[in-house]
């Protein structure tokens, strides 16, 4: 029996919808290359989605299961002495991150997304939405503030992010790794202060406030890690 969340069979069929309707906007040219990338078969109005099987799964490749986007974090194909074969299956959640463990019997089929990352610079915020240029085409695409999120406070206009997407609908969009910038407020160092142990809050450019160590002054430029939000080094 299929432990799948969504249950089994996996429906192959959904409403009708160009990509353009879907996203609410004119698709940009990469956009309209991937969205014909993608296997779509029309049939008696509606659309059939591509499907794949267990005997298909790579670790990295995209699912959508139950109206949400995973990626295989890794599978076991199981042959037991009695029974059935089955297949042990990790999946992530690319929306929460969190991970889930499941079974299903060999052979079920799973609606397949093509998972694309595409790198484009951050370039300024209207108060109701954030905008990306692709640094291919040079389109320029508007993400709402409340899809950024927490990531908002590590966003430096210029610097260039990861978009993700499961064929042309965005999923996360990931700051740099780390970043450069400079402290905007902080109560002053004094030369007594030392680096061992000792840190104060500073607020950095973004907005976002970080500790540092004691004797570093606003119009400083320091290095932190989006990942953790700490100090790394002084720039």
């Amino acid at each position: 029996m299929c432990r799948r969340p969504d249950g089994c069979p996996l429906s192959l069929r959904q409403k009708r919808a160009t990509a353009q309707g879907a996203l609410g906007y004119t698709l940009s040219p990469w956009h309209t290359r991937v969205a014909r990338a993608v296997a779509w078969a029309d049939r008696e109005g509606e659309l059939l989605v591509a499907t794949i099987s267990t005997a298909d799964f790579r670790n990295g490749m995209g699912l959508r299961i139950n109206g949400k986007y995973y990626t295989i974090v890794e599978f076991q194909h199981v042959k037991p002495g009695k029974g059935g074969a089955f297949v042990r299956y990790k999946i992530k959640d690319l929306q929460s991150g969190r991970t889930i463990d499941q079974t299903c019997n060999a052979g079920s089929k799973f609606e397949n997304v093509q998972l694309i990352t595409r790198e484009m610079q951050y370039l300024y915020n209207d108060g109701t939405s954030y905008y990306f240029m692709d640094n291919e085409t040079f389109d320029q695409i508007p993400v709402s503030e409340g899809f950024i999120g927490e990531n908002a406070q590590w966003l430096k206009e210029n610097d260039n992010c990861q978009l993700l997407y499961a064929d042309t609908e965005l999923l996360g969009v990931n700051p740099p790794m780390f970043i450069e910038v400079e402290i905007t407020s902080t109560d002053p160092g004094f030369k007594g202060d030392t680096v061992q142990g000792g840190t104060k809050p500073a607020t950095i450019e973004t907005g976002a406030t970080i500790q540092v160590p004691m004797y570093l002054n606003q119009g400083e430029k320091v290095k932190v890690d989006t990942r953790t939000g700490k100090f790394v080094s002084r720039v």
